[in-house]
């Protein structure tokens, strides 16, 4: 089914005691926007709104396209609303804040702390140099503690990837826009096409959805890391269970980065769940050994294309 074109709610809009200011982004399962509170203090508001069964042309209200798209809207909105009170319940530097949720316009709104910064992506395609491994290991440790704290909730991310990745201007990263409800929707009514990103997505998230767990997120986590590296992710899963052409990152960048982190980034990004890291305890440990980094070599031929690649594919 194809996707219709949801319009915003208009900058200005009285959204209960939040004055929306633009939209920040937008998507085939929800639209973020800039928003202001009653003190005037920013905040980012995410509107439940999946374009595959729901049509708003014009005003507020959300109107659903079928009668039997209007059941699986209710109840994907339901996934999303329980969602947002379990995020609400996590106070964690290194996890986006939800501050408020609530129903309106017969949808449903998560209201998140705004971050200043720029997304793990932008932060890759920007720079004009090979990102450090130091930067990799520092980024990457702390945003494990905020996964660690998504886990210990009996949570997991499901999305997990450079775009959703945020860098604070201080450098702190944080972990934004988790997938949960959108993977329960979309297994649940098979009619639905899937919601996750193609090369950071684990096997299991194509197939076999009973057995996700941590090992799941650390997938994404290991094919993060391996973007950060190629400038772009690496070949889906679903298509390596079939041909798998993904060459190693230790065969890819050998020399440019310690044989460790190249080895963790490979133990990550195996097909098979039990061969990877089985927590994220395991992972940040191997993550924050101190390993000297090798001098610096000619960058191969996939380094010298990267940024070119990673506009077209992210």
């Amino acid at each position: 089914m194809p996707s219709q074109a949801n319009r915003a709610l208009p900058k200005g809009y009285q959204l209960q005691n939040y004055k929306i200011a633009k939209q920040l982004s937008g998507g085939g399962f929800s639209i973020v926007y800039l928003a202001h509170d009653e003190n005037g203090a920013p905040v980012a508001i995410k509107e439940y709104l999946p374009s595959q069964l729901v049509l708003r042309e014009e005003g507020s209200l959300v109107q659903a396209t079928t009668a039997e798209n209007l059941a699986t809207f209710r109840y994907g909105m339901k996934c999303f609303f329980e969602e947002g009170r379990a995020l609400a319940k996590i106070n964690h530097p290194n996890v986006v804040r939800v501050i408020n949720f609530f129903r309106a316009n017969e949808t449903v709104y998560m209201v998140m702390r705004y971050e200043r910064g720029k997304t793990m992506q932008e932060e890759i395609t920007s720079r004009k140099r090979v990102v450090k491994e130091s930067f990799i290991r520092r980024v990457f440790a702390e945003l494990l503690n905020g996964l660690r704290e998504v886990h210990t909730h009996k949570l997991l991310h499901l999305d997990i990837k450079p775009a959703n990745v945020y860098i604070r201007l201080d450098g702190s990263p944080v972990l934004l826009d988790f997938g949960a409800a959108r993977q329960t929707l979309s297994s649940e009514k098979t009619k639905l096409s899937p919601m996750y990103t193609p090369g950071f997505a684990a096997p299991e998230q194509y197939k076999n959805r009973d057995i996700l767990g941590p090992w799941t997120d650390i997938y994404s986590v290991g094919a993060s890391m391996f973007s950060c590296l190629a400038g772009f992710a690496p070949q889906a899963a679903d298509q390596r269970l079939s041909n798998d052409k993904l060459a190693s990152a230790k065969k890819l960048w050998g020399g440019q980065y310690s044989d460790h982190l190249l080895e963790i980034i490979d133990w990550c990004v195996q097909l098979n769940y039990m061969d990877r890291p089985q927590s994220v305890f395991q992972l940040q440990k191997h993550i924050l050994e101190i390993v000297p980094e090798p001098a610096p070599k000619k960058p191969k031929l996939l380094d010298t294309i990267r940024h070119t690649l990673s506009k077209e594919i992210f």
